[in-house]
């Protein structure tokens, strides 16, 4: 399984998603400027390892400042302003700066080793969430049947094993006989570049399908279900995802096909009421005119590129979580796992 991002003696090492499947090129950032602009590029991308790049980046920030104190805030805000959607970002900037907080007072270097360690924390703990997750919706997979998935929600997407990919490699490894279908997922392409790529990794069969082919292959009876990745969920159970997603959602409904979302707890954000809350980051119209450098469209056209769009609870037939299935009313069943979570760490 390939090594999404590492913390090393050189600084921060990511695999450059943006060159995948066509060369695998790693990027080593030596400071968080470099960090940020890796997020904001999408050379990382996927929530999760969107958050373990941002707490590395703040302890590449303490290692390299000589005014640790007075730079903080700028670490944390150039970091935070890389990209709105994935709430992952904040809640580890957030994690980062509260650890910060607690021992601000100490001699620099003891400063710098904590902040360090709570970065190589994060990481370990996101893959040890992942491989809960997806024995948490291993049972949720049919057996014999295929699995629809949009975008890519793989190791590439976390610091390994993946959410969405992650519950497919759990099906896979607890004996069931499935495939997987991969929408295309335009204007990055990361279901076709990046999702099908790493299922050939595994040698788990996958078929591609541009994304306007999901209703057919609902309607067929092939799909057992849809598993796919948040950005954000907020408390009425709305779900944050790339670009499409609602589509392959209603569907799903339509069509009688469970929908599942999996995500970690730390992609809840439980203080936005519903996803009408959400921002919805909207990136360059290149993305969408041109395709591998080349234009497909006429010079001057008017687009529209949000990266991401919000599925309405009553769509989701269940948020798998590291501490278990949420199911409906959400309201309910995610400030339950919330409140489990805190009490956990507590302890």
């Amino acid at each position: 399984m390939v090594e999404t991002i590492q913390w090393t003696d050189e600084g921060v090492v990511m695999i450059d998603q943006t060159r995948l499947p066509r060369e695998q090129v790693f990027v080593t950032c030596k400071d968080y400027r470099e960090v940020a602009e890796a997020i904001r590029s999408m050379i990382i991308r996927g929530a999760p390892a969107i958050g373990v790049a941002a707490s590395m980046g703040v302890a590449l920030g303490a290692l390299k400042s000589d005014d640790l104190h007075g730079e903080m805030d700028e670490i944390c805000s150039t970091l935070a302003n890389t990209r709105p959607t994935a709430v992952n970002l904040f809640w580890a900037i957030d994690r980062m700066r509260k650890l910060y907080d607690e021992v601000k007072q100490r001699p620099i270097e003891e400063i710098r080793a904590a902040l360090v360690r709570e970065a190589k924390q994060v990481y370990l703990e996101d893959i040890a969430i992942n491989r809960a997750i997806g024995r948490n919706g291993a049972d949720l997979v049919p057996d014999g049947k295929t699995v629809l998935t949009h975008c890519n929600a793989g190791a590439l997407a976390t610091a390994g094993f993946g959410t969405a990919l992650g519950v497919i490699r759990a099906a896979v490894e607890a004996g069931k006989n499935i495939d997987v279908f991969a929408d295309e997922t335009r204007p990055f392409l990361q279901g076709s570049r990046l999702t099908v790529w790493e299922l050939q990794q595994d040698g788990i069969s996958a078929t591609l399908i541009t994304d306007n082919m999901a209703g057919h292959f609902l309607r067929s009876g092939r799909i057992g279900c849809v598993v796919v990745g948040a950005d954000r969920i907020a408390a009425n159970g709305d779900v944050a995802n790339k670009i499409g997603t609602y589509s392959v959602a209603v569907l799903a409904k339509e069509n009688n096909v469970p929908f599942y979302v999996a995500a970690p707890i730390s992609t809840l954000d439980l203080t936005l009421a519903s996803g009408d809350e959400i921002p919805i980051e909207e990136r360059s119209a290149d993305e969408v005119t041109h395709v591998g450098g080349v234009a497909l469209a006429p010079e001057g056209t008017s687009v529209r590129n949000p990266a991401f769009d919000v599925t309405p609870n009553r769509y989701v037939s269940g948020i798998i979580t590291e501490r278990g299935v949420a199911r409906a009313p959400y309201t309910e069943s995610l400030e339950r796992l919330v409140s489990e979570t805190h009490a956990l760490v507590s302890d």
